[in-house]
């Protein structure tokens, strides 16, 4: 076994793992009862298990629990609250651009990593941004009218 101290959603946490080679999603399922962040494919095809490491978007279905020690880990339950959601999530609920909510860690979080990084971005360019993510129910319309707002917000 080894203990692995982590730092997510802001809280420490040590969690025992036979193998530290373990995939982070499966921590952060299993161990932290986390719900935000699913599996998908298994194979960083998809984006369903996005998190945040430090402030950049990762695939936690391929990112070994080791790797996220002594970093920041920041879920999608991590931006906001029901009460208090951060604005991305207020505006995807806004537009109901969660239509089975199975993916949305990722168009979410790759998306306002990158509206942070670049405010006032186009359509085409958030498009182009989120262009290695998946969605199987197709609610691509709803989730660009949720980005496209918050990214006219952040220029503002």
């Amino acid at each position: 076994m080894a203990s692995i101290k982590l730092t997510v959603n802001g809280t420490a946490h040590t969690v025992d793992v036979a193998d530290p080679e373990m995939p982070l999603l499966y921590v952060l399922m299993d161990d932290l009862q986390l719900n935000g962040p699913k599996y998908g494919c298994g194979l960083s095809q998809c984006g369903a298990c996005t998190v945040l490491l430090d402030g950049e978007p990762i695939r936690s279905c391929q990112t070994p629990v080791s790797l996220a020690a002594g970093h920041d880990v920041l879920t999608i339950e991590g931006l906001g609250t029901m009460e208090n959601p951060h604005r991305i999530q207020q505006l995807f609920m806004d537009e109901q651009a969660v239509q089975c909510g199975y993916c949305i860690s990722g168009p979410m979080l790759y998306g306002k990593v990158f509206i942070d990084q670049n405010p006032g971005s186009s359509q085409e360019q958030i498009l182009e941004a989120l262009s290695g993510l998946l969605c199987r129910c197709h609610a691509h319309t709803r989730m660009m009218r949720a980005l496209t707002r918050y990214s006219e917000e952040v220029k503002a």
